[in-house]
């Protein structure tokens, strides 16, 4: 047996391809879904079923375009019928208890509904073993430490999905043992559940024992705890769901391959183009293009791409002047739904300047002085996420959530110098760019963020 585990850094997104006799199934697959064939390729594989465990919110599902590409059977999940959102692609449907045969093993589906109406866990079996699963692809449903999030479809659907989640959680895999390896759709730090442990895999007895969900408890109180601790709630979230249920175009190629000197980017920027830096909030902070965001490449690139970038529009890439055609960016942006990525600067932010186009600057600051701006009453907006927030903070600082401030710009003062703040300075400098582009005209960005401050021992507040 063949079990490969696929992990998109940034979203904390697991897929898997299991394989037998030289017969592979891939469960959950991300976008760009060459690294599957070319790992069956080298293996000697032939993938003959993709499955999904429902229906994605947090990133565009690679799994039409999978099977397409490889002839596969698109398994999905049955279950969708009526709800809220439902699968409209071709595809065979799977309901609780079907199975799916791959040389000697099978995958047998439970409905493992909370997280989703139509959520799908998969118990894999040896064909010919002792009649005990081997593992469970969880999905979204169980996470190492955590349970799926059941507030995808709203307010008014909330609490009926969390009474489903404590059921699917107590009674839909009672039966399964204890030595069960559980296999999740996330890792640590998604937003798919709170409190994701950093172990990529755990077992179905460590986790009745140890997950605070998973614990014997009340409905009841289950419900009031598990809605009481779901992360933020980003709104690209919504706009995956819809485009999942009718699944994302096949790419022929990836977007953003056009080469573009520095005169057909600013032609592209006067007919309302969006430019996207992907350098370092230090290089970003020295010198951009006017009207950039800046969210630099990295495993947290798909994240905020998909929660502060408009969908609407061409995106134009800059980088250094060595990053080439920014394919990792490219593919990033894909992986949240960013198609319309058209093309990148040639050369890099040095062409720009080299043309002598307009420049605008962000200043960065250290701990020290922004301490010194904080204790003579100028604004401090702290960006990070409210746990991080409720943890620790500057006492004279205002919370607004990075995710939630295009939203509220309006907060913010005109008349006053603003000093961002986030963890590390990656967010706080995506907070900049979106103020700068909101023509706030005073923004300072603190490097090091909170871990400077802390290290520098400097006053915080807790709650």
């Amino acid at each position: 047996m063949i079990l490969r585990r696929f992990e998109v850094p940034g979203l904390a997104h697991y897929s898997y391809l299991i394989a037998s006799d030289g017969h592979a199934v891939v469960v959950d697959p991300q976008r760009d879904v060459a690294l599957y064939m070319d790992f069956a390729r080298a293996k000697g594989l032939r993938i003959d079923h993709v499955v999904e465990t429902h229906i994605h919110a947090d990133y565009a599902s690679g799994a039409p375009a999978l099977a397409g590409a490889t002839s596969a059977t698109l398994w999905l999940s049955g279950h969708d019928i009526d709800e809220q959102f439902e699968y409209a692609m071709p595809h065979s449907e799977v309901r609780d208890g079907n199975e799916v045969l791959f040389g000697k093993l099978k995958l047998v589906a439970v409905h493992t509904p909370g997280h989703t109406p139509e959520h799908l866990s998969f118990l894999l079996y040896e064909r010919q073993g002792c009649g005990q699963p081997l593992g469970i692809l969880s999905g979204d449903f169980l996470l190492i430490g955590s349970l799926g999030r059941p507030d995808l479809l709203g307010e008014s659907e909330k609490q009926a999905l969390a009474a489903q989640l404590f059921h699917s959680a107590q009674t839909r895999i009672a039966d399964v043992p204890d030595g069960t390896i559980v296999y999740p759709g996330h890792g640590a730090g998604s937003l798919c559940g709170v409190g994701i442990a950093e172990r990529p895999e755990s077992t179905v007895g460590y986790e009745r024992q140890c997950n605070p969900f998973m614990i014997p408890s009340t409905q009841d109180s289950f419900v009031s705890k598990i809605l009481g601790s779901v992360p933020q709630f980003p709104p690209y979230y919504k706009r995956m769901k819809e485009l999942n249920s009718k699944g994302f175009p096949t790419l022929d190629q990836l977007p953003g391959g056009v080469s573009l000197t520095a005169a057909e980017t600013l032609k592209e920027l006067e007919l309302g183009a969006l430019m996207l830096d992907v350098r370092s909030a230090d290089a970003f902070g020295g010198v951009h293009i006017p009207g950039s965001f800046n969210i630099g490449a990295g495993p947290n690139l798909s994240l905020w791409a998909g929660w502060v970038l408009p969908y609407e529009g061409k995106i134009l890439l800059v980088g250094d002047d060595s990053s080439g055609d920014l394919l990792d960016v490219r593919k990033s942006l894909i992986r949240v739904g960013h198609d319309e990525t058209f093309g990148y600067l040639r050369g890099g932010i040095n062409a720009w300047i080299a043309a002598g186009l307009e420049q605008a600057h962000l200043p960065q600051i250290s701990v020290g002085e922004l301490q010194k701006a904080a204790l003579s009453g100028e604004f401090v907006l702290d960006v990070r996420s409210p746990a991080e927030w409720k943890s620790a903070h500057i006492a004279s600082a205002v919370h607004i959530p990075l995710g939630d401030l295009s939203e509220r710009i309006d907060e913010i003062p005109r008349d006053a110098t603003i000093h961002v703040i986030c963890g590390s300075g990656y967010r706080s400098s995506i907070a900049c760019s979106i103020l700068q582009r909101a023509s706030l005209p005073e923004i300072r960005n603190t490097m090091g963020g909170m871990a400077a401050w802390f290290a520098q021992k400097l006053p915080t507040i807790p709650g």
